[in-house]
């Protein structure tokens, strides 16, 4: 892990951990968890968000203001609003993505669940992914939350990682499995 990554997760961690406090205080966990699930799809969807937190052209005022006035429009809890003005007033905003992560993680733990991130060359049905959150379940011995990716190059099948534990059983594996099995023959 390069240094820069491993500072960006330290201060990630601790904001996570100030806000998975102030909300078990709180008893507000599913609020800030439907917080957490907003800010990423925003962050996935906007490319305007995602340069707001990274760019170094804007001043803290702006940032601080822009990111409170998404928040607001959004509909985010009062403690994730004021921490994201927070991290704008230290120039920490550029942290999100690893503090959500840091937060989902948190939050997974203190329910008893773990969380799957399933890729497929398709995008999953609910009934499919019902049933692969159910056969993980079985599997892992824990409630399993799916986080569910398109990604057209497997060309069918999946790949799943739970946490250090990985399950290949796309095509695009099993094409390059059988390129390297015929090489080796000849």
């Amino acid at each position: 892990m390069s240094e820069t990554a491993s500072i960006s997760t330290g201060i990630a961690a601790r904001y996570a951990t100030a806000v998975f406090e102030l909300a078990k205080e709180n008893k507000s966990l599913s609020t800030i968890e439907q917080d957490v699930d907003a800010l990423d799809a925003a962050l996935n969807e906007s490319a305007d968000l995602r340069d707001l937190i990274h760019s170094p052209v804007y001043s803290r005022d702006a940032q601080g203001r822009a990111i409170t006035a998404v928040a607001g429009k959004m509909g985010l809890s009062d403690t994730i609003t004021n921490v994201l003005g927070l991290m704008a007033s230290k120039r920490r905003l550029f942290v999100l993505p690893q503090l959500l992560r840091a937060l989902r993680e948190r939050i997974a733990a203190d329910k008893g669940e773990v969380t799957a991130d399933v890729a497929t060359a398709k995008a999953l049905t609910k009934t499919q992914t019902d049933k692969l959150a159910k056969s993980l379940k079985a599997s892992v011995g824990k409630d399993v939350k799916i986080n569910a990716t398109v990604d057209e190059s497997l060309i069918g099948g999946l790949v799943v990682k739970v946490g250090s534990k990985m399950i290949d059983t796309s095509i695009r594996s099993k094409l390059a499995n059988l390129q390297n099995a015929m090489k080796e023959v000849g």
